[in-house]
């Protein structure tokens, strides 16, 4: 079991949506899980962060699950956050973003949370 801090960028309480299967994988295989929506306050009894720039304490991975219409503006704050890396899921997928990140050392990928997690490779 791990003890990593993982950022979910979209978290949704909605059983359907790929964000909140992941937060329930994340948490089953041991990983503390740092919701992250501009307008919900808890997912499955986690309390919920609404930006970024409230999280302290140091982060893993980064996980997303917005567009790059919303990741964009996301820059700074995820930089500052200084994770790991980042993992982006089909969909929000954003190359400005990723060369950014890249320059301030910090990895990325564009992958699925959820296949990571189910083979072991996350």
């Amino acid at each position: 079991m791990s003890h990593q801090r993982v950022v979910i960028v979209g978290a949704s309480d909605n059983p359907e949506r790929y964000s909140h299967r992941a937060l329930l994988l994340l948490r089953k295989h041991g990983y503390e899980v740092v919701p992250v929506h501009l307008k919900l306050t808890e997912i499955e009894s986690v309390p919920v962060i609404a930006d970024l720039g409230l999280i302290n304490g140091p982060v893993d991975t980064v996980t997303m699950y917005v567009g790059s219409a919303i990741s964009a503006g996301l820059q700074d704050k995820l930089i500052s956050l200084k994770p790991r890396r980042v993992i982006f899921n089909p969909g929000a997928e954003n190359a400005v973003l990723t060369e950014a990140l890249q320059k301030a050392g910090i990895a990325s990928e564009e992958a699925c949370t959820l296949v990571l997690l189910n083979t072991g490779q996350f």
